[in-house]
C-alpha cells in the first residue's frame, strides 16, 4: 500500500483476530460466570463457542502455512542480537543502539507462541469434552476415556482456561499503552503510517508489503 499508509494486516486476517476473540471471550465467561454465581443456560453457548474457535484456529493454521510467511512468527539469532542490544542499553551499558525489528518483535513471537499452545490445548481438550453433552448433532458417550483420563482432560482445559485469562489481560494491557496504540489501531483499520513503518521496522528485515504480497502477515 503505497503513500503514507502501509499495510500491516489483511482483511482476512483482522475478521480472524476478531472472531478468535469473540469465540474464546464467550467461552471463558460462559465458563466462570456460573462459578461465581450467575445462573444461566451456558453449556449450548460454550460448546457453540468453541466450535467458532475451532474452526478460527484451523483456518488461521492453514492460512500462515499456505498463504503467509510462516517464518516471520519464528523467534531468529537476529531477534536474540537486537534483544540483547535492547537489554543492555536499558541497563545504562554501552554499546550499539537496537536495531530495529522486522514486522514482529521477539516478545511478539514468543507472546504469540505462548498463546498458541494455549488455545490449542484448550481446543483440543474441549473437542474430547464435547463427547460427554448431547447435541443436535451427536448422542453423548462419556465412556471414550475412563475416569482417569477424564480427569485430565478436564485439568488440562481448566488450567489452560485460567493461564487464557492472564494472557488476555497482558495483551490488552499492551494494546492500549500509548506508545502500542499505532499497533492497535491497525488492527481495526489494516495499516500503519509510513512514519511509523520506518520508526519501527527494518525496510531490509520487513519490506514494504502490499495487498498482494504474501509475507504480509
Amino acid at each position: 500500500m503505497g503513500g503514507e499508509r502501509v499495510l500491516r494486516h489483511h482483511l482476512a486476517d483482522r475478521l480472524y483476530h476478531w472472531t478468535m476473540a469473540a469465540a474464546l471471550l464467550t467461552c471463558l465467561f460462559t465458563a466462570f460466570l456460573p462459578i461465581l454465581g450467575w445462573k444461566f443456560a451456558w453449556v449450548t453457548a460454550h460448546w457453540l463457542a468453541g466450535i467458532v474457535l475451532t474452526a478460527a484456529v484451523l483456518f488461521h493454521i492453514v492460512r500462515a502455512v499456505v498463504w503467509q510467511d510462516f517464518f516471520a512468527m519464528v523467534p531468529g539469532p537476529r531477534d536474540l542480537h537486537a534483544s540483547w542490544r535492547f537489554v543492555t542499553r536499558a541497563l545504562g551499558r554501552r554499546g550499539a543502539p537496537p536495531q530495529r525489528d522486522a514486522k514482529y518483535s521477539l516478545l511478539q513471537k514468543l507472546f504469540h507462541w505462548l498463546v498458541a499452545a494455549t488455545v490449542l490445548a484448550i481446543v483440543a481438550s474441549g473437542l474430547l469434552m464435547l463427547a460427554k453433552i448431547d447435541t443436535p448433532f451427536w448422542r453423548r458417550n462419556p465412556y471414550w476415556l475412563a475416569d482417569a483420563q477424564w480427569g485430565m482432560v478436564y485439568a488440562i482445559h481448566g488450567l489452560c482456561a485460567m493461564a487464557m485469562i492472564t494472557l488476555i489481560m497482558a495483551h490488552v494491557y499492551f494494546a492500549v499503552r500509548p506508545e502500542k496504540l499505532w499497533m492497535t489501531r491497525s488492527m481495526f483499520r489494516g495499516w500503519i503510517s509510513r512514519e511509523d513503518y520506518l520508526r519501527h521496522h527494518d525496510p531490509q528485515r520487513w519490506p514494504e508489503p502490499d495487498a498482494g504480497l504474501k509475507g504480509s502477515r
